[in-house]
């Protein structure tokens, strides 16, 4: 699961197989999601028999499942080596997000954040990552549904680059890249990297500063590069016809959330593609202690000075709180090994 369509006649070709049983594999891997050898009926029942005896489909497994009252799912998957990451399934007007993992933990360390808060973690391989998409639409009956897919759970996305791009390769099987987001918390070397694919996902960054002071305190592991470097890489990203940047700011009571921070957000973006996505902070006491969101007026107030600013601004109530779905907090709850630490 998750090989390059030509390894894969490589391999059938060593059976003895024809060439376009590859391409017959690959289309039961990353459009029909097949759970296993057995369920690809066009298949010899002899080459199903030898794909048992000597490959595997090694989807994450499924530990645990939680539901909220909303219809949000989240998920604990444990890989080969008995780590755990998350990945959940947000039922939204029209159709279903999934958000997947790129990372066992993240090396970012935001303050705001339980993944950061459980320390950093192996890089996820391609089919780790995208076998948390064939689970979900497995597991939530999706398959052949459409389906939204963002790189919003554990880990920073742009520091597993390479494994990250293969993913997206086989999600653009089934999910449009148009459809697919990429959140970042603004590794620049790394945006620009991004900038050169010749197909790019949606780009949201994870902002939630207007001054270098915050950005250094909220996310330490980006702080070396300026909000002013953020920026420029920002501009330079090539964006095709309709479409925006999402600038992701968690609203933090007391840290980052007063008027002056929105008027200093409205410069910050001036000139930009953007659409502001303001998030109250979803507390955890155990992980986060001492950091709450902002009262429903702090919060419109804040947004309605970015409207007027003429910017395109919501704000994103957390799905799925009661299952604990933001990002770490429901592996924060299980008692799994930490993932080792590894650097950027």
């Amino acid at each position: 699961m998750g090989v390059p369509t030509a390894e894969l006649g490589e391999f059938l070709a060593s059976l003895g197989e024809p060439p376009y049983r590859a391409r017959q594999l690959q289309h039961w891997i990353c459009r029909r999601l097949a759970g296993s050898f057995e369920d690809m009926s066009d298949l010899p029942k002899t080459l199903r028999a030898q794909l048992q005896a000597q490959a595997c489909l090694a989807d994450p497994v499924v530990i645990e499942v939680r539901r909220a009252s909303d219809g949000t799912a989240k998920y604990a998957l444990q890989l080969e080596d008995g780590l755990v990451v998350e990945a959940v399934a947000m039922p939204m007007e029209g159709h279903t997000t999934l958000c997947l993992s790129s990372q066992a933990g993240c090396a970012v360390g935001c303050r705001f954040c339980v993944t950061g808060a459980l320390g950093s973690g192996r890089n996820l391989r391609v089919h780790e990552i995208f076998g948390q998409f064939r689970v979900l639409m497995r597991s939530e009956g999706l398959v052949g549904q459409g389906v939204n897919v963002v790189f919003m759970g554990m880990g920073e996305p742009l520091l597993n680059l390479p494994n990250l791009v293969g993913a997206l390769e086989f999600l653009s099987e089934t999910v449009s890249l148009r459809r697919t987001t990429v959140s970042t918390a603004g590794v620049v070397p790394k945006l620009y990297a991004l900038a050169q694919l010749p197909r790019r996902p949606n780009l949201a960054v994870s902002l939630n500063a207007t001054t270098d002071e915050q950005r250094a305190y909220l996310m330490p592991g980006v702080a070396h590069w300026s909000l002013a470097e953020l920026i420029a890489a920002l501009k330079a990203y090539p964006l095709e016809r309709g479409r925006r940047i999402t600038i992701e700011y968690v609203l933090i009571a007391g840290v980052n959330d007063s008027l002056e921070d929105a008027r200093r957000l409205v410069r910050l973006l001036s000139g930009l593609k953007v659409k502001v996505n303001l998030i109250p902070l979803n507390p955890d006491p155990d992980f986060l202690p001492g950091l709450e969101p902002p009262s429903e007026g702090v919060i419109n107030a804040f947004a309605a000075h970015l409207a007027a600013a003429n910017m395109n601004v919501t704000v994103r109530w957390s799905k799925g709180r009661e299952v604990a779905a933001a990002c770490g907090q429901l592996r924060g709850q299980l008692k799994f090994p930490r993932p080792a630490a590894v650097s950027p």
